[in-house]
């Protein structure tokens, strides 16, 4: 008896387990990415030109991974779900971008269909809005969840794999987070940075 009631939990769990995986992945393919484009495939690593973008940020006084996204995200959240002059809710978009510096970065992009003259203005004072540029940048892909750890490790990886191939980098380095931190399966975090064109 205590076999079956064991086995009818597990069933249970993995299909709820199926079923959260399918929503995960449903409500990845309905958010708005970053628009790139690759322009070359390496063993451990590959070359993208990204679009020009908009974005709203937050710049703060940290080098924690942890700590920095975790107070960016609330920040930049709270403006898109409501924080601001018109109480206005603006699509969330995907990935969240840190820059990698002394004083962090978080950034969230601005759906395309939104221009500056568009955006409310925030409740928090400290939110800019930022044109990025397009550019060219040197990505590697990881999965679960981000850690200071893991970026010192991919960024040690991604340089020494850019070493090797004669490509140059301008030490401006991007991490991109694309699930929210409820998401168990099917992760996926990416450490870039942007790359001389002329170098590739």
């Amino acid at each position: 008896m205590r076999r079956i009631v064991t086995a009818l939990l597990l069933l249970s769990l993995v299909s709820v387990c199926l079923i959260y995986y399918s929503k995960s992945m449903a409500s990845n393919q309905r958010i708005e990415e970053y628009p790139y484009k690759v322009h070359k495939t390496y063993n451990s690593f590959e070359v993208r030109q990204y679009e020009a973008a908009l974005f709203t940020s937050i710049r703060l006084n940290s080098t924690s991974y942890k700590q920095g996204s975790s107070k960016g995200f609330s920040i930049l959240a709270n403006y898109i779900f409501g924080g601001n002059e018109r109480k206005q809710r603006i699509a969330m978009t995907s990935p969240v971008a840190m820059t990698l510096e002394d004083n962090m970065r978080v950034m969230f992009m601005i759906p395309n269909v939104l221009e500056r003259g568009d955006m409310p203005l925030p409740n928090e004072k400290s939110i800019e809005f930022i044109m990025e540029p397009k550019k060219t940048l040197a990505v590697v892909t990881f999965g679960g969840w981000t850690s200071d750890k893991k970026i010192a490790k991919y960024k040690s990886l991604l340089m020494e794999a850019l070493s090797d191939e004669g490509i140059q980098h301008e030490n401006k380095f991007f991490i991109f987070g694309y699930n929210p931190p409820y998401e168990i399966f099917n992760r996926r975090n990416e450490l870039a940075v942007e790359i001389l064109y002329d170098s590739i």
